[in-house]
């Protein structure tokens, strides 16, 4: 092989490489606005209410509120133990 016919090649890998960090640009930045919404709803929401009653809402509607996961959306109809478990938790220490 050549060494124009490798540059050629390694030039059009490099063209590959960077349309795929340009579309990974772009969906860091589409997650990066949700977070932020999601960020802002929960706080508005801690300014009108019980906290537990604000996580229990995100969690029906479909959002993870246990640590590990926080504000990344559920698989429609599963449930996750780790939420579960954490709003259980809380459900305890409210009560108490």
């Amino acid at each position: 092989m050549k060494l124009t016919e490798s540059l050629i090649e390694l030039e059009e890998k490099l063209n590959a490489i960077l349309a795929e960090v340009r579309n990974l640009k772009m969906h860091i930045y589409a997650l990066e606005e949700e977070n932020e919404r999601l960020r802002a709803k929960l706080y508005e929401e801690r300014a009108q209410g019980n906290a537990f009653d604000n996580l229990s809402r995100l969690y029906d509607e479909g959002f993870h509120v246990c640590p590990p996961h926080f504000a990344r959306a559920r698989k429609a109809g599963n449930d996750c133990l780790f939420c579960i478990s954490f709003l259980q938790k809380e459900r305890k220490q409210n009560n108490k």
